[in-house]
């Protein structure tokens, strides 16, 4: 155990010391049209680039490479969608023929390198055949989740000025069919930009109408496609915009390269994940976030793994046991999820009665990201599945961990709370607000020594100065990364909160982050938020909303009681912590982000626009409803 102890301590020490030794190395496991002239270009800064002069195919090294390497038969995509019934096994050369010939059909489209193409598909195995065809081309995929409303899209259809747009014809929730193309229509109906043509692939749940100039139909184009070999692009060149959210209301282009990106990826694969190629790897998120690119479609592939596409939720398609049924019919060895689906499990089946159903002899590794995971919700998933289950810390911009378990170097002991140690590549640092280092244990802003590692964004998408102020400005040298926490003595990152959710209490700058730990923990509580609401006396006062588990009869003024209770007990009467909200769920993110912001805005009555990315906008009168029986209400949504 020490020897692999030393392995992680090696990798670290060489990856900050001797950046471009390490990443020289990793870089031997991508396969190269040409070598790099320099490892890490620093002649931009702060735009750094990474394989400069390299040249190389994302495409070819996902795809192409492993059946030329005896991995044909091998199975790279297992679709299992509960929601329509439906499973299907893709092999590596049965994958390669469908990328081939798909971007046959893009390029007799006129789509050549650099052009961009917006994808707006479900969780189907074709979104990946889309993101992988561009990838061949070097065009540059922009994946927007299926279902955005028409006026996200056009914002996006006018940032990036796509050649054309790969959808489908529709999206399946468990109790509705979404059509994909009439919000389609609707969006480049309002968008200045009009791309040349909309390729659809149709699905018997909800078939388009293909009736306007440039439709096409995914089914013929593929018929007549002539399979298109790999265009070797530079390392440097981008390979998609992702959108995130951005404060301004007007969406950040994420822009991801191809070699650091290609090389960070599959060297993650082993050494964070502990996987081999050949294991079955499920990443239980969807194509249109960040992690859906990095760890359902290009990691796994890069890695020769077998990857997982799951249509379907953690409870209701059909019962709380579906993550386990997956695991168990595929032999997944490792799934990596977001907390808010562990918490949803745990609140439908608290004992997990649904798990004793099935044979998990092949799993051995849960991961958890997406959004801080409460001590409670760890605890109940390593008593249950008797496996480490290691949180991870990192974000769209990051592309891949910041801070993890590096399971494939050492295990280190999981400590609740904490998504372990920075990885290597990353010097994780904390700061005050004048950018000075604090000691361990005080809580700060929590920064990245630049230059960032490879597989990291390289700018946002024609807006280079927007990235700077964003990311840069603050911190001098430093990626702010918009979290606030700490590191304890053992180098253990431990991420609080956003920046934006330290609340200044009478003064007393407090994590409500810290707040939600102790609310986890009451043994009643599935799930958690706090947030600040303005107060006349104090500035802000916290204010907690928390979801019960199934068949809680405990009265709300009870557990409400026991919340103020124990926060004063473990934060301490400074915290002023008085009001708890029982609700019956929490607005949540598509990728189950909790909209804290937005219940913030409801509670201190001021008007606020609809996420764009909210899962179920009904939730919301829900909160008011709620906060107008303590007395808080807020405005309707502008």
């Amino acid at each position: 155990m020490e020897t692999m102890g030393n392995a992680f301590e090696e990798a670290y020490a060489l990856s900050i010391n001797d950046k471009a030794a390490f990443w020289g190395q990793a870089a031997e496991g991508i396969t190269w049209t040409r070598k790099w002239d320099t490892v890490l270009d620093e002649s931009q800064a702060p735009f750094y680039r990474w394989f400069a002069g390299g040249e190389l195919n994302t495409c070819y090294n996902a795809v192409d490479r492993h059946v030329e390497n005896g991995r044909g038969a091998q199975a790279a995509i297992i679709y299992d969608s509960p929601i329509t019934n439906t499973k299907r096994t893709i092999t590596y050369a049965e994958l390669q023929d469908q990328v081939s010939r798909l971007a046959g059909v893009l390029a007799a489209q006129g789509v050549t390198k650099g052009d961009r193409v917006i994808i707006y598909m479900p969780m189907i195995p074709e979104s990946l055949m889309a993101m992988l065809a561009c990838a061949r081309l070097g065009a540059i995929h922009s994946v927007v989740f299926g279902g955005f409303a028409p006026h996200e899209l056009a914002t996006r259809l006018n940032d990036s000025t796509p050649k054309m747009v790969i959808a489908a014809s529709c999206g399946i929730e468990p109790n509705r069919v979404i059509a994909y193309k009439p919000m389609l229509d609707e969006a480049i109906a309002q968008s200045t930009h009009k791309p040349d043509n909309v390729l659809i692939f149709q699905r018997p749940q909800a078939e388009a109408s293909l009736d306007k100039a440039g439709d096409l139909d995914w089914a013929s184009e593929m018929a007549k496609a002539e399979p298109h070999p790999c265009v070797p692009v530079a390392a440097t060149d981008p390979l998609y915009i992702l959108y995130t959210s951005g404060t301004t209301g007007q969406p950040k282009g994420v822009v991801r390269d191809n070699g650091g990106h290609a090389v960070a990826l599959k060297w993650s694969m082993k050494a964070i994940y502990d996987i081999e190629p050949g294991e079955v790897f499920w990443a239980a998120s969807d194509v249109g976030w960040v992690v859906g690119h990095s760890y359902i479609c290009y990691a796994p592939l890069l890695h020769g793994a077998t990857t997982v596409v799951f249509e379907g939720k953690p409870v209701g398609t059909p019962d709380a046991g579906t993550f386990w049924r997956v695991i168990a019919e595929h032999n997944v060895v490792t799934l990596f999820t977001a907390p808010t689906a562990f918490r949803a499990i745990k609140r439908e089946d608290p004992d997990a009665t649904f798990l004793k159903k099935y044979n998990l002899e092949h799993f051995r590794t849960l991961f958890l990201a997406g959004e801080r995971c409460d001590p409670a919700t760890i605890d109940w998933a390593e008593k249950i599945l008797n496996v480490p289950v290691i949180d991870h810390w990192w974000q769209t911009e990051t592309g891949w961990s910041i801070a993890a378990n590096c399971k494939g170097l050492h295990l280190f002991p999981v400590k609740h709370g904490s998504p372990t140690r920075a990885v290597p590549g990353w010097d994780v640092q904390v700061l005050d607000e004048n950018g000075h280092e604090l000691e361990p244990g005080k809580i700060g802003a929590l920064v990245c020594k630049l230059p960032l590692p490879p597989g990291t964004l390289t700018t946002l998408w024609k807006a280079d100065e927007r990235y700077k102020q964003a990311y840069l400005a603050e911190f001098p040298g430093y990626y702010k990364t918009g979290d606030a926490g700490f590191l304890d003595d053992d180098h253990y990152v431990y991420v609080m909160t956003r920046t934006d959710d330290i609340i200044n209490v009478a003064g007393h700058r407090l994590s409500t982050g810290a707040m939600e730990e102790v609310l986890a923990g009451h043994p009643d509580v599935a799930e958690c938020a706090v947030i600040g609401v303005a107060d006349d006396l104090k500035g802000q006062v916290p204010l907690g909303f928390v979801c019960l588990k199934a068949g809680v009869a405990t009265p709300p003024e009870k557990i409400a009681a026991d919340c103020a209770r124990l926060v004063r007990e473990q934060i301490g009467p400074v915290a002023a912590y008085k009001q708890t909200v029982v609700v019956p769920r929490l607005p949540k993110t598509r990728s189950g982000k909790i909209l804290r912001g937005t219940m913030q805005k409801i509670a201190d009555n001021q008007d606020f626009k609809m996420p764009a990315t909210i899962d179920d906008p009904g939730i919301l009168p829900e909160i008011r409803e709620a906060l107008e029986e303590i007395g808080l209400a807020g405005h309707r949504v502008g």
